[in-house]
């Protein structure tokens, strides 16, 4: 089921859409992300790996957010709507100071929305029947989902409240006469919505066919859970543990292990797996279904959950007083694959249940992830890693290669940290050439290198460190021109050397 991914060795480059450099504060699915596939193509690579490209909720986390189908307006080129005739040079004007190395979200947010809605507004008023006409065939095709979440988008501004369930009842509650009232009541402020979400799969539309044809696919990623603030849990409440009031009844988190004494708390909202066999998995299937029209392959994040979760009383102060609960994952892949038997996926199965989770994998011939900077407890890390794996040398929840080394001692052995050295002859070879390079001559069909490896970028251009709430998470941005044409030489020699072009 995974021949695209077996067919030959590749490898890819891992770097998130808001990383892109450009002069608007933030990386866009415009001119700079077509160069860069100019470079992965320069590089002999196959695939251009993402985050979620989903409107983040809080922290502005792309695996916390509004939406599990709606995708980031922010992420909109600027450029594109010019050249579409939806804004013009003097709508951008005065375009503040952005820092070249980090997002502010908050500046850029103020600076870029009143932007969107006058790019939306045009369109709307000022756009050619044709493009109209396709705006009202994308509203009808997406009505499952997005007419809900322009609505729960519009009444959350009302409210004013960080959760759904504190709205007032009639809104909690989806009464039909309240959200006809807000529909009629908001009716331009919802189009403006719609209209974002049109112009994003617009252009990404024209981003992929882009890709594509200079042979790059993109990997696209699903987070099993998804936020309790959410359209989707709003309108699907049936869907997940909550009780008469709409309130989490459990969450999610991981068990106790030697990094964290009580587990770990996650807040997401648990799925009532036997509510989703019921209805056949439709609102997975539309989830799956939805992002395939954006990328060509799926990583799904924490894929264990498929097998079993970790679930936590919504009130505990910590996970140790959860207890692991079977899942329906089996079930749910099984109706995936008999609708799309082409479809690929990437298991991310590190962590706790990953033996369970492989049982599963096994049977669907899913591969599943290593990651380099893990592995050296055994004297011959490869030796481990089967065919069917991708490999990294890092993710965006790890420390950078530099970073990872300079800290070495801090969380491997003596033994691992002699390991390391040895294997990777880091006495006369650069920390990150040497896992990149060690990594593209393994067995493994794919590997994929984080773009700060690549580089060689220390600590402080991590994308995240989990368990924190920082400005630093998730706002790293890749420096204009950092990613020169010697970088591209070596990565493209070292590709051609492990036959993975």
């Amino acid at each position: 089921m995974q021949q695209s991914l077996k067919s030959k060795k590749t490898s890819g480059i891992l770097l998130h859409i808001s990383s892109l450099p450009g002069p608007y504060g933030i990386g866009e699915i415009g001119p700079e992300a077509k160069l860069f596939i100019d470079d992965l193509e320069k590089m002999g690579q196959h695939y251009w790996q993402i985050l979620p490209t989903n409107y983040p909720e809080t922290c502005n986390s792309p695996y916390d957010t509004n939406s599990a189908f709606a995708q980031n307006p922010f992420l909109l080129s600027l450029d594109v709507l010019i050249e579409d005739g939806l804004i013009t040079r003097m709508d951008l004007e005065p375009i503040p100071k952005f820092s070249v190395n980090r997002i502010n979200f908050k500046k850029l947010k103020e600076w870029k929305y009143p932007i969107l809605k006058q790019a939306a507004y045009n369109f709307l008023n000022k756009g050619n029947n044709v493009e109209i006409e396709k705006y009202h065939h994308f509203c009808k095709d997406n009505n499952y989902w997005l007419y809900h979440y322009s609505l729960f988008m519009v009444i959350k501004n009302i409210e004013n409240k960080t959760y759904w369930s504190e709205w007032k009842d009639k809104y909690k509650e989806l009464d039909k006469d309240a959200i006809r009232q807000i529909a009629q009541m908001k009716h331009d402020e919802i189009e403006e919505i719609k209209v974002l979400q049109y112009l994003f799969y617009k252009q990404w539309k024209d981003l992929k066919t882009y890709a594509n044809n200079k042979g790059i696919k993109l990997i696209g990623d699903i987070p099993i859970y998804i936020s309790y603030s959410s359209a989707d849990v709003w309108t699907h409440q049936n869907l997940f543990k909550l009780d008469h009031k709409g309130k989490m009844v459990y969450q999610s988190g991981c068990p106790p292990d030697h990094f964290m004494e009580s587990g770990q708390l996650w807040g997401h909202p648990i799925y009532d797996w036997q509510k989703h066999l019921d209805t056949g998995f439709q609102w997975w299937i539309n989830r799956i279904d939805h992002l395939m029209k954006f990328v060509d392959i799926i990583r799904i994040d924490h894929f264990n959950g498929f097998a079993k979760y970790w679930e936590v009383p919504a009130k505990a102060q910590d996970a140790s007083g959860g207890k692991w609960v079977e899942s329906r994952g089996e079930e749910l892949l099984e109706t995936i694959y008999k609708i799309d038997s082409q479809i690929v996926l990437i298991a991310e199965d590190l962590g706790e249940a990953a033996a369970d989770a492989a049982v599963i994998r096994e049977k669907f011939d899913i591969p599943g992830m290593n990651v380099l900077q893990f592995s050296f407890a055994d004297a011959d890390p490869l030796s481990n890693i089967q065919k069917n794996t991708v490999l990294y040398t890092g993710t965006h929840d790890n420390d950078t290669a530099v970073g990872w080394y300079n800290t070495i001692h801090e969380h491997l052995s003596q033994m691992e940290i002699d390991n390391a050295k040895k294997i990777l002859d880091l006495d006369r070879k650069d920390v990150n050439w040497s896992l990149i390079e060690y990594s593209l001559n393994s067995n493994a069909f794919t590997v994929i290198v984080p773009i700060q490896d690549l580089l060689g970028l220390g600590s402080d251009a991590r994308m995240n460190t989990p368990g924190t709430i920082s400005n630093q998470n998730w706002s790293w941005r890749l420096h204009p021109n950092k990613l020169n044409s010697s970088i591209i030489e070596k990565m493209k020699q070292l590709t051609q050397k492990s036959n993975r072009v």
